[in-house]
């Protein structure tokens, strides 16, 4: 079985823990293991963050205040994607590097690079970022829409 949803959220900090919490709610009621459950909210919290400081500009009818949440579960892996409609980050940005110790920020990519399987970051066409991540289920027993 495959479930995805999508959520079209304000850059506000607010909207982060709220994005979490869909996750693993969606994921606790699919029956995927906690702790994977756990690492791909943390993931999602850092994207959003990040979307959330850097996702934004300024176009001719105001700044830009949404990003885009879709997380995809299918079968026996995880998709999630973020997506603003930001400066974009250069391809330099894009290559995920670890932040000098003493960095207030830059922590994020790296993070989700630790926690994930696979990590994208794309800068559509029309501007803007996308992080994109997988991870590989692991199942409760018990679970109801256990992939078979």
């Amino acid at each position: 079985m495959s479930i995805w949803w999508s959520l079209h959220l304000r850059r506000e900090a607010a909207s982060v823990p709220l994005a979490r919490r869909l996750l693993i709610g969606a994921m606790e009621t699919a029956g995927v293991d906690p702790e994977i459950s756990y690492d791909l909210s943390v993931a999602l919290g850092e994207a959003c963050a990040n979307a959330v400081e850097h996702g934004g500009t300024v176009t001719a009818v105001g700044p830009s205040e949404a990003y885009r949440v879709t997380a995809y579960l299918d079968g026996e892996k995880c998709r999630i994607e973020v997506a603003d409609s930001g400066p974009g980050l250069s391809a330099r940005a894009r290559d995920i590097r670890p932040a000098h110790p003493d960095a207030e920020h830059g922590r994020g990519l790296c993070l989700i690079r630790e926690l994930a399987d696979h990590v994208h970051i794309g800068r559509p066409g029309r501007g803007g970022t996308v992080v994109s991540f997988d991870k590989i289920l692991k199942w409760r027993k018990d679970a109801p829409l256990l992939a078979v």
